[in-house]
């Protein structure tokens, strides 16, 4: 039987710890939840939502995740690294991490929203709620678009108004 050294349980370790540093430096959203009482049904089907909006979905132990913290300058997010945790990291999309898991757990009151980071700062269940409640970037997007085309639409009915009206006059 291979005996496992503790030097490279460590070094193991520390790349596990190097990966989740990296992940909270370049999320746009981390999210922290506690998934306790999810059916292995209820996570695969919460897992398949993540990734579909390419949203990494994973378990680490809390001590690994606070060194973690510890090394990126965000120490307050230890208060939610407690007991069984999953942490979603979304490196595009601000709002669709916190939507999909406030969403699910409408549904799924096993699981709970505890806390996370949102573009570099460190915010507690009811800042991701709230920022869940936003439209996503494509429909902001939506919404600008709409507004900067309004003037111009306005615009044209009114030329074509005033055509019409001269064409009504010269008949």
């Amino acid at each position: 039987m291979a005996e496992v050294r503790p030097t490279v349980i460590r070094e193991e370790k520390v790349k596990t710890v190097e990966t989740i540093a990296t992940k909270m430096r370049e999320s746009q959203t981390t999210v922290v939840a506690d998934y306790r009482g999810l059916s292995v049904a209820q996570v695969t089907e919460l897992r398949q939502q993540l990734r579909e909006a390419g949203i990494e979905f994973k378990v680490y132990k809390n001590t690994l995740a606070r060194l973690a913290t510890a090394k990126e300058g965000l120490t307050e997010l230890d208060q939610y690294l407690l007991g069984p945790n999953a942490i979603a990291f979304s490196n595009e999309d601000v709002v669709a991490p916190a939507k999909i898991l406030v969403d699910f757990a409408k549904k799924n009151d096993k699981l709970e929203i505890k806390g996370g980071i949102i573009e570099g700062k460190v915010v507690g269940a009811e800042e991701i709620k709230a920022l869940a409640s936003l439209p996503s970037r494509e429909g902001l997007l939506s919404m600008l678009l709409s507004v900067l085309q309004a003037p111009m639409r306005n615009f044209a009915l009114a030329v074509k108004a005033v055509a019409d009206q001269k064409e009504g006059e010269s008949a």
